[in-house]
């Protein structure tokens, strides 16, 4: 550790990309995974195309610049949290190296992220990647889970820190609900639900759109996102909420001001039931897909029923919510509440069913909300490599020379970290 210049942590997610240094608190750049590319057509003089050989691949964008770039084709290279593209990526991590974290990848030690059920392939190409190209010392791949179970020790003592629990890792593309044990990810209890940030924007707009005010066309999206990041929430009970908000519309009803880009004219929007209705999907997703209509407290009860048995306890009592769309003011508590209510109705069943004359143990439910919660996989990522041990594990220049990219199929977990 000593001497050693800081370990670069990336997480490359299916809406945006966090980069950073170890041991700093929060990402320093946050940018959307998108890169620009000029799609030049294979033809015309031989003699200026030679002139302009290698040129075109150094033209690109990434990030915020990508969508402000004219005349260039914007491509996404990660889709549901799996690379798709592998040329893309390079050229994406180049920038993110060198425009942005401005380091010398030969200088620092890198820790990337992998979502749940990534591919060994997927990792040795993400290791060809790093090792040939960037001539990367060392490379160690996470997985997300495990990571923002680490960050959620944030808001727990020394003791409580365990590497155990089932973590609701909601993004902008998809939400995963994965059980980890001792570290381990139990790979075929995960399940991803079709509801994410991008659908609650998406329902919030159909809701604004039904309504015909007047937001212009091409601005409804943003607007509907902005509304969805300042005035939702999610609520104890629907029905009373529409009587709140019915009874004292003035105290509830808020307002969003905007302006039109292209007249500059301005607009307000009345917001009304959007703001607890568009959370609300997450536990009752047939608001918004006919096609899908178990709630997301019903999943985590089952993800949790399929584990082994003797992990099922301390799965229940760690719950850990990880990304932007797990934000929403009070989702831990009426996160915890389905799932109690589930849990009790179960218990008294089984009691019923013998008799009386067993009594079970109850259940502990504890959703576990922390401030790291939407950068929780960077912050993990970046306590993890900031440890001595982060070195220890690393997947070595020299290991890779050794052996080549197949070192990188199995990452081994910090013990010594809980």
């Amino acid at each position: 550790m000593d001497g050693k210049l800081p370990a670069c942590v990336i997480d490359v997610g299916t809406g945006y990309t966090k980069l950073g240094f170890a041991a700093n608190k929060e990402p320093q750049f946050i940018i959307p995974s998108a890169i620009a590319i000029k799609e030049t057509a294979k033809v015309g003089d031989t003699t200026s195309r030679r002139l302009n050989k290698g040129v075109e691949d150094l033209d690109f964008f990434i990030g915020d610049e990508a969508f402000d770039a004219t005349g260039y084709a914007i491509k996404y290279p990660v889709r549901h949290g799996l690379v798709e593209d592998w040329d893309l990526m390079e050229k994406f991590l180049e920038q993110c190296i060198f425009k942005y974290l401005r380091a010398e990848p030969e200088d620092h030690y890198f820790l990337l992220t992998e979502p749940p059920l990534n591919t060994p392939e997927n990792r040795e190409y993400i290791a060809e990647i790093m090792f040939e190209s960037f001539n990367v010392p060392g490379l160690y791949i996470a997985v997300q889970a495990v990571l923002a179970l680490a960050a959620s020790w944030a808001s727990r003592s020394i003791e409580e820190r365990t590497l155990t629990g089932i973590v609701i890792d909601s993004g902008d593309g998809v939400t995963h609900v994965i059980p980890v044990a001792e570290g381990y990810v139990i790979g075929s209890c995960i399940k991803h639900i079709p509801i994410a940030g991008r659908n609650i924007t998406y329902f919030i707009q159909s809701l604004l759109r039904e309504r015909e005010i007047g937001i212009p066309p091409e601005q409804s999206l943003e607007t509907a996102k902005a509304i969805k990041e300042k005035y939702c929430y999610i609520c104890p009970d629907i029905a009373k909420e529409f009587a709140k908000y019915d009874s004292d519309p003035g105290k509830w009803m808020k307002r969003y001001d905007g302006s039109n880009s292209v007249t500059k004219q301005p607009f307000a929007v009345d917001v009304g039931y959007e703001r607890f209705l568009g959370p609300e999907i997450f536990f009752h997703p047939e608001f918004s897909n006919p096609d899908f209509t178990i709630p997301l407290s019903q999943i985590v009860d089952d993800v949790i029923q399929n584990c082994p048995i003797d992990v099922r306890r301390p799965l229940y009592d760690n719950i850990v919510l990880s990304g932007g769309s797990t934000m929403f003011k009070d989702f831990s508590r009426r996160l915890q509440r389905d799932i109690k209510r589930t849990v009790d109705a179960r218990l008294k069943l089984s009691e019923t069913l013998g008799g009386g004359r067993l009594k079970p143990k109850p259940i502990d439910v504890q959703v576990v909300s922390h401030h790291m919660q939407r950068y929780a996989v960077w912050f993990g990522g970046s306590m993890l490599a900031s440890t001595p041990e982060f070195y220890t594990v690393c997947h070595t220049k020299e290991d890779y020379e050794e052996y080549g990219p197949s070192i990188c199929r199995h990452n081994p977990v910090f013990g010594t970290m809980t």
